[in-house]
């Protein structure tokens, strides 16, 4: 008996071991991809059909109470609301074009035909005469205007060559000092670049040059593939919240137990079509769970609130993976709630500390800034004291820089010049 427990316990062994081999793949993929996952397993075994969850008709996959908490009057836009809105470069630009970096009517104009007149790559191409002799202004001034294109995201655009391009992101890396003039120097004779390798700092001007973008609109330029959500997140008619996983959307298995010949090769063919089934539904546990957790931490914000601070260690610790198994299963996964589409990874926020997210602090530094003296604007040294004072921790002021930086906040000196043209 129990060389008998001993055989059985192996086999289980065995059967886990080889649903976890395949479980991993089609876990990290997104459900979109998912098929593509499986083909690998299915191909090599002929007592597997595989029915694609795409052939049902959209529409109908669609939950109710979360098309109910959708503003929008057609069915089509209905659907719609259910799809990831994806942002367009000039959507980006459109949200910019703002003070304190076009505060007046003529810079917001001059803004306005600088985004309307960039070519696919992202580079101004518009004929500047004819708009300011319209506008009954000198070329310094819309030159001026233009330059402040340095400060936009993405970082590049609106320059009329490479070099510009290159200068704009320049002044938003992170080049040591000591190689700031070099770098100028090469961008401006780029075609000769290897005519300076010998110099002192040309290694760190390689290492800056290499994380810029080229063209500056690179990252708008391809079609996202198509996004298909892997949980449903909604408020049911009793208003207490309910995760539903996407079903509609998983292919279906079908294994063929028909087969006359018995044959080790047919045997063996039908345990690893069923450990394919496991891996399968290993998946729809391990998403169903992580969205339970989203739900549980994240409550606020499907009530109306901000995001929380969570950790992938937080969601690593419950499932006893490592954090680096969690980020692969929760990338290119999104949710479907009535406040959109979004992706997994936005419900995980960098924890400053137990209770507070960069995100909140983002928020905060953003108020300071609305609210600072336009005659006397806040330092970044001023910012980060009254951050640390408000959220209690410890932070370095290049932290703040950085934040700023990525909010498209110009620096105190840079404000005080912008406060004073508007």
């Amino acid at each position: 008996m129990a060389a008998l427990r001993q055989i059985q316990s192996v086999e289980n062994k065995h059967k886990l071991s080889n649903t976890l081999r395949n479980w991993l793949p089609i876990l990290h993929s997104s459900l979109s991809d998912l098929n593509e996952a499986m083909n690998p397993f299915v191909e090599s075994n002929p007592v597997i059909e595989i029915e694609s969850g795409y052939e049902e008709n959209f529409e109908k996959k669609i939950p109710k109470k979360i098309i109910r908490g959708t503003i929008s009057n057609s069915r089509t836009e209905q659907i719609e609301a259910l799809t990831i809105q994806v942002r367009t470069l000039h959507d980006v630009l459109d949200e910019q074009l703002e003070a304190p970096l076009f505060p007046t009517p003529l810079s917001q104009s001059i803004a306005v035909f600088v985004v309307a007149n960039l070519d696919e790559n992202g580079y101004y191409e518009g004929n500047t005469d004819v708009f300011c002799e319209k506008e009954n202004i000198q070329i310094e001034e819309f030159e001026k205007i233009r330059l402040r294109f340095a400060h936009v995201e993405p970082i590049g655009i609106a320059a009329k060559n490479l070099s510009e391009s290159f200068l704009f992101q320049l002044d938003n890396s992170d080049i040591k000092d000591e190689a700031y003039s070099l770098c100028v120097e090469v961008i401006q004779n780029i075609e000769d670049i290897y005519d300076y390798s010998k110099e002192k700092n040309f290694s760190e001007v390689m290492r800056v040059l290499s994380t810029f973008k080229n063209p500056p609109a690179i990252e708008y330029q391809e079609e996202p593939a198509q996004v298909i959500p892997d949980l449903m997140i909604f408020f049911d008619d009793d208003n207490s919240i309910e995760v539903k996983l996407n079903d509609a959307y998983y292919p279906t298995i079908h294994i063929d137990h028909n087969y006359v010949v018995e044959h080790e090769f047919i045997t063996k063919k039908i345990k690893e079509a069923k450990s394919l089934v496991d891996a399968l539904d290993m998946r729809k546990a391990t998403l169903y769970k992580v969205g339970l957790m989203i739900v549980e931490y994240q409550y606020e914000f499907f009530t109306g609130g901000q995001i929380m601070p969570l950790t992938l260690k937080t969601l690593a610790d419950e499932f006893g993976h490592n954090p680096s198994t969690i980020s692969r299963a929760i990338a290119n996964k999104y949710i479907a709630c009535d406040r959109g589409v979004l992706a997994m990874k936005e419900f995980f926020t960098t924890a400053i500390d137990d209770d507070v997210s960069n995100a909140a602090i983002k928020d905060f530094l953003i108020d300071l800034v609305k609210q600072e003296n336009r005659v006397k604007p806040l330092s970044d040294m001023k910012l980060l004291e009254l951050i640390q004072s408000k959220f209690k921790v410890k932070m370095v002021r290049r932290t703040i820089a950085k934040y700023r930086k990525q909010l498209n906040i110009a620096g105190s000196s840079e404000r005080k010049k912008l406060y004073h043209l508007h």
